[in-house]
């Protein structure tokens, strides 16, 4: 299993989905950003603004990230994860 090594803060939550078919978003608001080692396989998506990672229970989260877009994508090129 591969890691990326990441500061990162939760901002959103997705629980799921109403009954009238709306996300069902719990907004997080931490102060400090906290080093964690990401399994690559939990992250969907990277934006300049989040990192969309898998949870438990069929969540998915939006963590802010310390850092910018254009440094993860280089750093993912580097290690031969980006097409």
């Amino acid at each position: 299993m591969s890691f990326l090594t990441l500061r990162v803060k939760n901002a959103l939550i997705v629980h799921g989905y109403s009954e009238d078919n709306q996300e069902i978003v719990e907004q997080i608001h931490e102060d400090s950003y906290t080093e964690k080692l990401i399994a690559l396989s939990r992250i969907q998506s990277v934006s300049p603004q989040y990192l969309l990672v898998t949870g438990s229970h069929g969540r998915l989260m939006y963590w802010a990230y310390e850092g910018d877009f254009e440094t993860i994508k280089a750093r993912l090129v580097r290690a031969g994860l980006v097409i």
